[in-house]
């Protein structure tokens, strides 16, 4: 017996809530001496945008590859979800997916703006985990 669609959706968009909250856990972690800030920013970054990317799955929306949160915030709104404006500015985190993990131009992250990019990135998974969890009732 084949499993429908719709549960191959639900199963496929929690495992990519599951690694969400993966990337979410290590961007809290304490930052090891020799890490650096960015380090843990990415994995802040990687949380939204999976998070995010659960949402698209969920829908059976097709989504590229990219770490541009403001692109599958718009993908995710044409598929007539309701994005508050609180979640778009989660788009800043996308600066963590590349530029700031290697050496460079951009500048050194701080440690206010890693505790801002975990608040965004925590938002994101919740409200996903929300929108995920109301579309199996």
């Amino acid at each position: 017996m084949s499993i429908p669609l719709e549960e191959k959706l639900q199963r496929a968009s929690l495992e990519w809530v599951k690694r969400a909250k993966g990337n979410l856990a290590r961007a809290r972690q304490s930052k090891p001496e020799e890490a650096f800030w960015e380090d843990l920013c990415f994995d802040a970054q990687q949380a939204a945008e999976k998070a995010l990317k659960a949402v698209l799955v969920v829908r059976n929306i097709d989504f590229p590859k990219t770490h541009e949160i403001s692109e599958l915030l718009r993908l995710i709104e044409q598929c007539g979800i309701e994005v508050q404006d609180e979640l778009w500015q989660a788009q800043v985190l996308a600066k963590y997916a590349v530029e700031t993990r290697y050496p460079g131009p951009a500048e050194p992250v701080t440690e206010k703006e890693y505790r801002q990019a975990v608040a965004l990135a925590e938002r994101v998974v919740q409200w996903a985990e929300k929108i995920i969890s109301e579309g199996r009732k």
